[in-house]
């Protein structure tokens, strides 16, 4: 599998913006996709999974509610639709993908990340 993240950019707080990943491979009924962000001096966290096989979804609980994680089949492509948007969600985010029922801890397959940026 390899991932290819764009959407990033500058905006205001309250502001939307949404996010996208191009995913290549095969068999990815198989696969669990999401998202991840690193802000400056912070550990990249958990934000978004989606199962392809089913959808099945799980947000962290910072953007619970305002962030949703979408795919698409026919094209193979991953959306992160990012809704009133603060400033604390100011991060580079990654699109990342693993076989379903594998931690994240795991072995992952990262995508080049896709600066953020809100201001107040």
């Amino acid at each position: 599998v390899q991932l290819q993240a764009s959407g990033g950019g500058e905006v205001q707080a309250g502001d939307s913006l949404k996010l996208s990943c191009a995913v290549s491979g095969r068999n990815l009924r198989s696969y669990r996709m999401g998202w991840f962000r690193q802000a400056p001096g912070k550990e990249r966290e958990f934000v978004a999974s989606i199962s392809w096989f089913d959808s099945a979804t799980y947000y962290a609980d910072s953007v619970e509610g305002r962030f949703t994680i979408s795919r698409d089949n026919a094209e193979k492509m991953v959306y992160l639709q990012m809704d009133s948007l603060k400033p604390e969600d100011t991060a580079v985010y990654y699109c990342a993908s693993k076989e379903e029922g594998l931690s994240w801890k795991g072995r992952v397959t990262w995508g080049r990340g896709t600066q953020v940026t809100v201001s107040s």
